[in-house]
């Protein structure tokens, strides 16, 4: 099963329109949240012929082959449990996921790019506790001063993420295409209002 192929169905719109298959851990969870562990269906129908998985839920639509029909997984489980990262990938994307796609200066949602809180002219190095998400003016505007001299506060501190809290954060950024039959799935590791 081909990660590259996968990354860009997951991104591909059309892709989501054709049957993809939700994909859970052993322990019932997805796999991540955002983005949502989705597999074209081709892939989840080889992984069960492998079985690699079993079948939660299926789509009213079948697939043939010369010996044998099969309805398309719209859910499958692995029959292994896949251990979640402990270390999160200090990526573009990760920290927009931590800063909640917003700037941390004036909280816009738009135009955002990243800016060193202490600048890198300064001594400011590339890492979870000195970079932020920042929108265009407000990182035009903070240059290479230090916040103090930009007249910028931050929203809050920047920090090192666990994958937990990621995953957590995730949860708030739901796809924009969720079938019905994935809903049962979802939500069932959130805690419950007491």
């Amino acid at each position: 099963m081909d990660g590259d192929f996968r990354t860009e169905f997951v991104r591909d719109p059309v892709g989501l329109r054709q049957f993809p298959a939700l994909v859970l851990n052993a322990d019932y969870r997805p796999l991540s949240y955002y983005p949502l562990s989705l597999w074209p269906w081709q892939d989840a129908v080889k992984a069960v012929f492998l079985d690699r998985v079993d079948i939660l839920a299926e789509y009213d639509h079948v697939v043939r082959s010369q010996r044998m029909e099969i309805r398309v997984p719209s859910v499958v489980v692995l029959r292994e449990y896949v251990k979640p990262r402990k270390r999160v990938a200090f990526t573009r994307f990760n920290l927009f996921l931590r800063d909640d796609f917003s700037c941390q200066y004036c909280g816009a949602k738009n135009d955002l790019t990243f800016d060193h809180v202490l600048p890198r002219k300064l001594g400011g190095v590339t890492s979870w506790e000195n970079v932020v998400a920042a929108c265009a003016p407000c990182n035009l505007k903070k240059g290479s001063k230090t916040l103090r001299e930009a007249g910028l506060k931050l929203k809050r501190p920047p920090m090192r993420p666990c994958a937990e809290q990621l995953r957590n954060q995730g949860r708030r950024f739901p796809p924009n295409h969720l079938h019905d039959s994935w809903l049962d799935y979802l939500y069932w590791d959130t805690e419950l209002d007491a």
